[in-house]
């Protein structure tokens, strides 16, 4: 008789992080970064939005955009974002909005958690469950990821920032912050 061995392609990493990182905390004085990328004028526009509203709460904001990811390029770009990440407090990656797109976000968010700062990576709502086996193939199933509605890009603008609006204090909750100092009552 002839034994075989059967692989569980459903199986867990070893070195699984299955918690989400630091919550982000007080946000007022933080260097906050967005990882935006060439295609979603829609992720822009939130980004922008998002970013305003936190410079008026007090944080020093930047962003890193995303370009070619292959070859050489490809190597520039991952040194480019470990350099940048260097830089910045906390980090809101996005857009996790088709295959390529979500593989790269949730990897550069994971990139980004592996450096101990407080994460998320911002998905479309039918990439979330993508986004979430990535990132547990990744080694990170506790990554934080904030859903914003699909269709998204298709969006015209006023709609775009009416999620915006709508998104930004779940995005906050979602990721441990707040944008004032919380007193004990």
């Amino acid at each position: 008789m002839t034994t075989g061995i059967v692989l569980d392609p459903t199986s867990s990493r070893d070195d699984d992080i299955a918690e989400p990182g630091p919550d982000a905390g007080l946000l007022a004085g933080k260097r906050v970064g967005f990882r935006v990328d060439r295609i979603w004028r829609a992720w822009d526009w939130i980004a922008d939005d998002w970013a305003n509203r936190l410079r008026t709460a007090g944080c020093e904001v930047s962003f890193w955009r995303s370009t070619d990811r292959s070859g050489a390029e490809g190597e520039r770009q991952a040194a480019e974002l470990a350099d940048w990440l260097k830089t910045i407090d906390v980090a809101i990656v996005g857009l996790a909005n088709c295959g390529s797109c979500t593989g790269w976000t949730v990897r550069d968010a994971i990139t980004a958690a592996a450096t101990g700062i407080p994460t998320v990576a911002v998905a479309t709502k039918n990439f979330e469950a993508f986004a979430h086996e990535i990132a547990a193939r990744g080694g990170r199933s506790g990554l934080r990821v904030h859903v914003l509605p699909y269709p998204l890009n298709e969006r015209e603008r006023d709609e775009v920032m009416q999620v915006a609006d709508d998104h930004f204090v779940p995005l906050l909750t979602t990721f441990g912050a707040t944008l004032e100092e919380r007193v004990a009552a």
